[in-house]
């Protein structure tokens, strides 16, 4: 800006100069474009937000979601307590599985979030129901990637194992491949609610909280928080009957081995535990969802942010040298 001025201020005024003083101001202007008004609908840059705030969400709060687990595990006093699973370094036991799976199971989720959203024309988020939808179609994506990982996460974090790999070719040898999927239909059922309630949540706060739409972190951190939290109570006996479903093979009781769906591992939970075997694992499943949605929409905000602007740079620069 500076330089126009005195550059002008030495030459005679022509259409040149004009020209060029117009197309500064224009790079000024855009640089300072509240980022919720930037395009975003490419899939490659929600996509790349997404990878990053999915790796950064699960791996960060990883020890919590073993907690979790364990709580909601049913035992039938013939699992063996090994050191290396019930011990500090224990708590991370899986999170090989999660870091490979995360990456592009949330890339997909944020990807064609953003994709249906604006197919929907609601980039304001003023419609609820949309959002849910937009919300749901990105579960059932996402879900089919993540949910193999999900299984050999969770078989790592109760029973001893060599590794990832190993975990997964001993799943798949004594149970074949539908191993990694029988809870699929049930984490639907879970998470698409969640996702929903959750979506809806993140949108009418983030817009409470900064209805100027300029990048703001604390809004992210907050309307995320508030939104997992809210979620994971409503969700949690549909999580707890998916622990199980996930788990059966690492179990000696042949009912629970011989559970196939959602209405089977729930009359198992309330014949051993009552209604309240459907609130094991709340608190833990919330106090990881409450900072881990947090981290991730905080995350993801950053990232569409840093990408969007970075992309609207190179383009302005093209106008301008064009």
């Amino acid at each position: 800006m500076l330089k126009s001025i005195f550059r002008n201020s030495e030459e005679p005024i022509t259409s040149t100069n004009i020209k060029t003083y117009e197309k500064e101001n224009l790079v000024e202007k855009t640089t300072e474009q509240d980022y919720e008004s930037l395009p975003s609908q490419s899939f490659l840059v929600n996509a790349g937000a997404g990878t990053l705030a999915g790796i950064a969400e699960h791996c960060v709060m990883f020890p919590v979601d073993s907690i979790k687990t364990r709580l909601q595990m049913i035992t039938d006093g013939t699992t063996a307590s090994t050191k290396s699973i019930y011990s500090l370094k224990g708590l991370w036991k899986g999170v090989g599985s999660m870091f490979m799976g995360a990456g592009p199971a949330h890339a997909v989720y944020y990807g064609s979030y953003e994709y249906f959203k604006h197919k929907m024309n609601i980039d304001e988020g003023k419609s609820h129901v949309k959002e849910a939808t937009a919300g749901a179609i990105a579960t059932v994506l996402s879900e089919a990637v993540l949910n193999p990982f999900d299984v050999i996460k969770q078989r790592m974090q109760v029973q001893s194992s060599k590794g990832m790999v190993n975990c997964g070719l001993n799943i798949l040898r004594k149970e074949g491949i539908g191993a990694f999927y029988v809870s699929y239909p049930t984490t639907l059922l879970m998470n698409i609610p969640f996702n929903s309630i959750h979506f809806i949540i993140y949108e009418y706060y983030r817009k409470k909280l900064n209805p100027t739409g300029k990048y703001d972190p604390k809004s992210h951190i907050i309307a995320g928080a508030m939104a997992g939290g809210i979620a994971s109570i409503i969700t949690n006996p549909l999580d707890v009957s998916k622990t199980l479903l996930q788990l059966r093979g690492t179990s000696a009781d042949s009912a629970i081995v011989n559970a196939n769906g959602l209405w089977q591992a729930s009359k198992i939970i309330y014949r051993r535990n009552g209604l309240i075997g459907f609130t094991k694992g709340m608190v833990p499943r919330m106090l990881y969802n409450m900072p881990s949605t947090a981290i991730s929409w905080t995350a993801y905000e950053f990232c569409k942010y840093f990408l969007n602007k970075k992309k609207q740079s190179n383009a302005n620069e093209i106008k301008i040298y064009n």
